[in-house]
């Protein structure tokens, strides 16, 4: 395998890779631009041969968005993400970005094709995914109206996001000069309001799920704004029932490959909380519990030091939890998500005036500016609340300034 290159202007080369002949003897080549000095176009040349002669070297030039972005996966996402996040960036890439995009040259991607992709995914988005066969040969406008399902504004917001990151990769790669992605707007996705429940809200379904499994885990949510993952995560180990106090150090994910204990994926995630009274007097009823039924069933009992587990200490896995909470919540006439307890913690908490900060900080949001986007409909009380006190505030100052004068 041989290699030359030939310089195009300040700092920018042609590496010029010879790749033997076709099957008609004509002479093949793959030529890729460099953006530099010459000693680091000469190394990534040796690179790119090296790549040749050991038969993992990819045609740039010829690369299609199909073959990039499974590149991507493999030598990027999967290495610098976490499992869960993988799986989801593998399922929009297969899923949809290599369906729509994946014929088109790399090199030749650009903001329109990009663009068309959003418009129609707003319309058809599902369509292309679950009536795969289908539609091999066929023109979306053959597809039935009635089973034309569109993608919501959020999910291709998610794919868009994914795409230009994959881009993104590829700049710095030098594989494309700019990202087409950055050109395209996604659509403008429908602000949703979080649910929450209000204070006797959150005390009646407290009061309805007495006696069940799950009054502990909804006492911890509501008490701590703690995510699934996290609560079944936690150990007895990070519990300080004397100080009234636990960290959270890490969360159960549940993944393709099962079960994976994990360490929060940012500084802020990993954090202390102060409990409620009422959630310490449960916990030490749980763990009295917890450790008759220890005794019962001897060696057969799991010792993962789980707060929230299932009665033989094995790890209570996210799916098999969801489905049971909706099944009782549900089942006593109440339509709450877990994960709306976790609003309720917040938005209890802003209610009372607790400072924003706290609440992020108890949260685990990575900054305080996630809390204040995401409970912003709490504010407009806390802004009539500001203003009366401070109209009280001025008035008493003015009033004894008045008196000064007289």
């Amino acid at each position: 395998m041989k290699g030359h290159l030939e310089q195009r202007g300040k700092n920018v080369w042609k590496i010029i890779l010879e790749l033997g002949e076709d099957a008609d003897g004509k002479r093949l080549r793959s030529v890729v631009t460099f953006h530099g000095t010459k000693r680091p176009a000469q190394e990534e040349m040796t690179r790119l041969l090296r790549q040749l002669a050991t038969g993992t070297y990819v045609d740039q030039v010829r690369m299609t968005v199909k073959q990039y972005l499974e590149h991507w996966l493999a030598n990027y996402a999967k290495p610098n993400v976490g499992e869960r996040t993988y799986e989801r960036y593998e399922a929009i890439v297969r899923q949809h970005l290599i369906p729509a995009l994946g014929r088109h040259k790399l090199s030749k991607l650009r903001p329109m094709h990009i663009s068309a992709y959003y418009a129609e995914a707003l319309i058809d988005g599902r369509v292309r995914r679950k009536r795969k066969e289908e539609r091999v040969h066929s023109k979306v406008q053959d597809v039935p109206q009635d089973l034309k399902k569109g993608l919501s504004a959020q999910t291709v917001t998610h794919h868009h996001r994914v795409l230009r990151e994959a881009l993104k990769q590829a700049v710095r790669w030098q594989m494309l000069a700019v990202n087409p992605a950055d050109a395209v707007k996604p659509p403008r996705a429908v602000h949703k309001e979080i649910q929450a429940l209000d204070e006797k809200g959150a005390a009646e379904l407290l009061r309805s799920l007495e006696g069940t499994r799950f009054h502990l885990p909804a006492l911890l949510a509501i008490g701590t704004g703690m995510r699934r993952g996290e609560l079944l995560g936690l150990r007895w180990q990070d519990v300080d029932l004397k100080a009234g106090k636990l960290a959270v150090r890490q969360n159960l994910q549940q993944t393709s490959n099962g079960l994976l204990f994990k360490s929060p994926k940012t500084g802020r995630g990993e954090r202390s909380i102060s409990l409620m009274t009422a959630t310490v007097t449960a916990l030490k009823k749980e763990k009295k519990r917890q450790a008759a039924l220890r005794l019962q069933k001897g060696p057969a009992y799991q010792g993962n030091d789980l707060v929230l587990c299932e009665d033989d200490g094995s790890p209570w896995t996210p799916n098999r939890f969801s489905a049971q909470w909706r099944y009782v919540v549900n089942g006593r006439g109440q339509n709450v998500r877990f994960h709306d307890l976790r609003h309720t913690h917040a938005t209890l908490l802003l209610r009372q005036g607790i400072h924003p900060k706290v609440v992020s900080e108890r949260l685990g949001h990575s900054t305080i500016n996630i809390t204040l986007d995401t409970y912003s409909h709490v504010m407009p009380d806390m802004q009539d609340e500001a203003a009366e006190k401070l109209d009280g505030v001025l008035k008493a100052a003015m009033g004894v300034a008045s008196r000064r004068r007289r």
